[in-house]
């Protein structure tokens, strides 16, 4: 069995690389794919793991872009993460997701709900990507929503009064990168 779209808690996962190949070992996966939002920064330790469980792993990213305006996540597979233009579209959409969190995190608190940035920011792992679920998180631990999907159905979601937008890759771009970063 394979699955090719997963996320650590390098972007909007639960979990570390490690422990999302464990898991997929202890459910009987034969092969993964590492698809983190924006990042290949869990990929080394997901590959040790891979090694260690007897699991294949498929090294990717679900790459943040838009085509006519509208958000389309964009799963890409066995590229190099070297490449210079294609790593620094994707630095550029991870470095732009940092204002975007915390000005949502303003107009929310600007409105009452009960959250604050320093809050959001304890939660970020160095090196990771961030986004809305980490918010999500926050409100789930303070009792403010019983989960991420409450959280993104009254908040959260897009068109709301706090979704804020983010840079992103046009698609073909993105897809004209990733074809030559092989």
């Amino acid at each position: 069995m394979i699955d090719l779209h997963t996320h650590s808690l390098v972007s909007d996962g639960t979990d570390s690389p490690a422990l999302l190949v464990a898991q997929a070992a202890e459910g009987g996966l034969d092969v993964i794919a590492l698809t983190d939002h924006d990042t290949t920064a869990g990929w080394d330790e997901a590959a040790d793991a891979a090694a260690q469980h007897g699991v294949g792993l498929v090294r990717g990213a679900e790459l943040s872009t838009k085509h006519g305006g509208r958000s389309v996540h964009l799963l890409a597979y066995l590229f190099d993460r070297d490449h210079p233009e294609l790593r620094a579209a994707m630095e550029r959409v991870v470095d732009d997701r940092l204002p975007r969190l915390r000005e949502m995190v303003e107009l929310m608190a600007a409105d009452g709900i009960d959250i604050s940035w320093p809050e959001v920011d304890a939660l970020l792992v160095p090196g990771t990507t961030p986004g809305r679920p980490h918010i999500a998180d926050v409100l789930v631990a303070k009792g403010v929503v019983p989960d991420r999907s409450a959280a993104f159905g009254r908040w959260l979601y897009n068109g709301s009064p706090y979704y804020v937008r983010h840079f992103s890759l046009e698609t073909a771009d993105a897809v004209r990168l990733v074809r030559e970063a092989g």
